[in-house]
């Protein structure tokens, strides 16, 4: 056999020891995230400084493009700041996750309630080597993203979509629909 053979034990799919991100990259430099992991997260991350203006202050310190009258609750994670894209009158609700490997873009006067997941990064299951998978997520005007629910890397929320309590978002969602469950399955349309 030859160097190069990949030895996986049986009925095993993967070689986590094989594993690189290939061409991505993190989007900002070295000191960057560095400053951001040890200082900028921890602050916007705690309950003792609840002061919206100062998050919407740090994260356009660090990169974010973020609206007006934008309302950010304690325990908000965000993974990098420089991906982030936030329009006017938005609120994230209480310990929300925007894990953003890829761009995640919110557009103005969307809710995002306590305990919301948005996942900009997968893996490819069938590839040996678990390749990472970064897609960008579309949050559009007027949409509800309710308490934790969970959205899935390369979904478009459609404008005043609601996405309801604990339901996972795999695939974008329409404009003016309801969806709930687990796949999401839209459930009627929303009248305002």
């Amino acid at each position: 056999m030859s160097e190069e053979t990949i030895y996986l034990t049986p009925n095993v799919a993967m070689n986590l020891d094989r594993y690189t991100v290939g061409s991505y990259t993190p989007g900002a430099p070295r000191w960057k995230q560095i400053l951001w992991y040890f200082l900028g997260e921890p602050l916007f991350r705690t309950h003792w400084l609840p002061s919206s203006e100062f998050k919407v202050w740090l994260l356009r310190c660090f990169g974010s493009k973020v609206g007006q009258s934008v309302r950010i609750k304690p325990g908000v994670k965000i993974k990098f700041p420089w991906r982030l894209s936030v329009g006017d009158r938005v609120w994230i609700g209480e310990n929300s996750w925007l894990d953003n490997v890829a761009p995640i873009s919110i557009e103005s006067d969307v809710c995002i309630s306590q305990d919301v997941y948005l996942c900009t990064g997968n893996h490819d299951w069938s590839d040996p080597e678990f390749k990472l998978i970064p897609a960008a997520i579309h949050v559009q005007q007027g949409s509800w993203i309710a308490a934790r629910a969970v959205i899935g890397p390369g979904v478009t929320v459609g404008q005043g979509a609601v996405l309801c309590l604990g339901s996972v978002a795999g695939r974008s969602l329409q404009p003016m629909t309801i969806y709930a469950g687990n796949p999401a399955q839209p459930i009627k349309q929303r009248k305002i």
